[in-house]
């Protein structure tokens, strides 16, 4: 659905537009929560002439986090840069469940990384070892900026093959926060992920599922002996992904949260 048009604005060294001129242009564009992004808006731009270039990215459909260049992920503002997967809201279930299993001393590893967000989350667990990967080049840059200066490291490459070798059968948090959309609903998502983000991040195959088999599959030569896999999908997926992570061999259970419309498989090693 294309965008509205937005009330023409000040051009050139004109004044620091006002909370209700930014309001007005946001909601003719179709933006739901126009006061809230307003504000984010309005606290972030420089000057007036920042704040105008704002709202013109922002009405013509390009997503607020990447306007502005970062998302806030429990209560970490987190840098997000132009077609990078913007971190989800219900994806802080899944940091905040696998930030509450990582024991003190931790080797934690965070594939599919995209912006580090999670991996950024767990940082302040202090783990031991802190790995975060991506196979998206852009990613990689954005998250090395959030999960490096937390004292981590981030790899380029396709899921476990960048990982330092000396981590096999060591990992006791394994994060995979992969696609997980089926390729004929990419094309129904909201236009600020379908133009905006980058398809690998989008697109898990016939079923949404073909990223998360293969890390299920990978699991249980990489985790230590009581080490948990995190996986997010989908509440119609759930059952399916949970058989997956069972058929690795790992031990599997689904946790929901109703409010932020999430859904985690965990899965773990239970042999040694």
């Amino acid at each position: 659905m294309s965008l509205p048009s937005s009330p023409s604005l000040p051009s050139g060294p004109s004044p620091l537009l006002s909370f209700a001129e930014v309001v007005v242009a946001l909601r003719a564009a179709g933006c739901v929560f126009a006061e809230d992004e307003a504000r984010i808006l309005l606290s972030t731009a420089r000057d007036a002439a920042e704040l105008a270039a704002f709202v013109e990215r922002r009405t013509a459909g390009l997503p607020l986090e990447h306007v502005v260049g970062w998302a806030e992920f429990c209560e970490l503002r987190i840098v997000v840069d132009d077609g990078v997967f913007v971190p989800r809201r219900r994806t802080e279930f899944l940091a905040r469940r696998a930030a509450a299993l990582t024991p003190p001393d931790a080797v934690v590893v965070d594939l599919c990384c995209g912006t580090g967000a999670v991996a950024a989350v767990l940082a302040d667990r202090r783990p031991a070892a802190l790995h975060a990967a991506d196979l998206d080049p852009a990613a990689v840059r954005c998250a090395r900026r959030n999960v490096e200066q937390r004292g981590g490291r981030v790899h380029e490459g396709d899921l476990y093959d960048p990982l330092p070798a000396e981590l096999r059968g060591r990992v006791d948090i394994l994060i995979a926060n992969g696609p997980y959309v089926p390729t004929d609903d990419v094309p129904l998502l909201p236009p600020e992920a379908r133009d905006h983000e980058r398809r690998m991040a989008l697109d898990g195959g016939a079923d949404g599922l073909d990223v998360l088999r293969r890390v299920a599959a990978g699991a249980p030569d990489w985790l230590a002996p009581g080490g948990h896999l995190f996986v997010e999908t989908s509440e119609r997926q759930a059952a399916d992904a949970e058989a997956a992570v069972r058929a690795a061999g790992l031990a599997a259970r689904v946790i929901e949260d109703d409010d932020l419309y999430a859904t985690v498989v965990i899965g773990t090693r239970t042999h040694r």
